[in-house]
């Protein structure tokens, strides 16, 4: 028996209304986990559930970020949004269903304030059970968080704000590395039996890193031991934040978003990273060259007529040097390498004609839903938590 008595205020007590008699929730038969090689290839599996597509999958995926930079209300937000059934980032569409959203750091008064904004006046979704209290996963959270799938059986999403609250004291005797697999692996557990997408709200390190995978707090071990890494990070530019995507089952991309301050949900802006973390200056100059590879700056003046033609040419310049454009012998300009390559002749230096591929390639951070306009909006002081 567990030492640690449950809290008063727990996720047994979910759902507290008079409720009619349940059937039995469904037996879950052990997953299969041996085959012979040609039985493996005959298996018929099916294609993993997404909580949000291309983004959130079954499986544990952590969310890691600085601290105020707005990890909770894209939480939240998500929640939201999958336990109603709209738009995750209020552009991708979503399949409905259950949700658990433990707020282990939030209070009732401020998860009620905090969703009074998201909603907007919408009617909040009966589907969001919301808990500010749980035991760790080793004193009878795992229990907990297992009795209310059971309980919801077509539940497609629980989220841990934050996973510190759950992770328990590390076992004597391992490694800092076997102490973080561990602990990550009770959400796997879960996540793995049940099908659902489990999302570990995390920190990262205080010294930044080229490589996202790195700043994640802890020793590797916490973001090998799950299926997909998220990192949030302030963005400089038109941008109030990247989201760099990572894992098995989703294929690695950064977005671009932006935090609306009326409402405290995070948007999905249209277009690559690189549109909205430069200056306005090479952010016009990156659209005006992907749609017309081959441009020279005289070309790209006429859509900057506010920007004189020496900027112009010593900003592509610049550009190419940076690796956000690349130029070629007769100083045209390209997106990229590939574009600039793939199924078109070479220019001579004493021709001026222009190129006519068009460019067909796909940029990280771009998705296949159609995506909301870049806006304005700033993010407000101390919203971000």
């Amino acid at each position: 028996m567990s030492t640690n008595p449950i809290p008063p205020l727990h996720l047994y007590s979910v759902p507290s209304d008079p409720q009619p008699p349940a059937e039995a929730p469904p037996k879950r038969e052990r997953p299969r986990t041996a085959w012979t090689a040609d039985q493996l290839m005959a298996a018929d599996f099916p294609e993993p559930k997404w909580a949000v597509p291309g983004i959130l999958a079954e499986g544990v995926s952590l969310l890691a970020g600085p601290p105020k930079v707005g990890k909770s209300w894209l939480s939240l937000g998500l929640a939201l949004a999958v336990a109603a059934g709209g738009q995750a980032f209020d552009s991708v569409p979503v399949q409905g269903g259950p949700v658990l959203y433990l707020a282990l750091e939030d209070t009732p008064r401020r998860l009620q304030t905090r969703m009074g904004k998201l909603l907007g006046g919408q009617q909040a979704p009966a589907g969001l059970t919301l808990v500010t209290e749980c035991p760790p996963f080793p004193q009878g959270g795992t229990e907990a968080i297992a009795q209310w799938l059971d309980r919801n059986p077509d539940a497609r999403m629980v989220v841990i704000d934050v996973f510190a609250k759950m992770r328990g004291q590390a076992p004597q005797g391992v490694s800092a590395y076997d102490a973080d697999y561990v602990s990550v692996g009770y959400a796997k557990r879960l996540a793995d039996h049940y099908g659902v997408a489990v999302v570990l709200v995390h920190h990262v390190r205080k010294a930044g890193s080229d490589d996202f995978l790195t700043e994640v707090s802890g020793t590797n071990g916490i973001a090998g031991a799950a299926d997909a890494t998220l990192v949030l990070k302030r963005a400089r530019g038109q941008a109030d934040g990247i989201l760099h995507v990572t894992g098995r089952d989703v294929d690695e991309a950064e977005y671009a978003l932006q935090f609306q301050s009326a409402s405290g949900a995070w948007h999905l802006l249209d277009g690559p990273v690189t549109d909205h973390t430069v200056g306005d200056t090479r952010a016009a100059i990156l659209r005006h060259v992907r749609a017309n590879p081959g441009a020279k700056p005289k070309d790209v003046a006429g859509d900057l007529p506010q920007v004189d033609i020496d900027t112009i040419r010593r900003t592509c310049s610049r550009m190419a040097a940076d690796g956000q454009l690349t130029r070629d012998g007769s100083g045209r300009y390209y997106p990229d390498t590939e574009t600039r390559t793939q199924g078109v002749p070479e220019v001579s230096e004493l021709s001026d004609c222009p190129v006519t591929s068009p460019d067909q390639h796909e940029h990280p951070g771009q998705s296949e839903f159609e995506l909301s306009d870049l806006s304005g909006a700033e993010e407000a002081e101390g919203m971000a938590e």
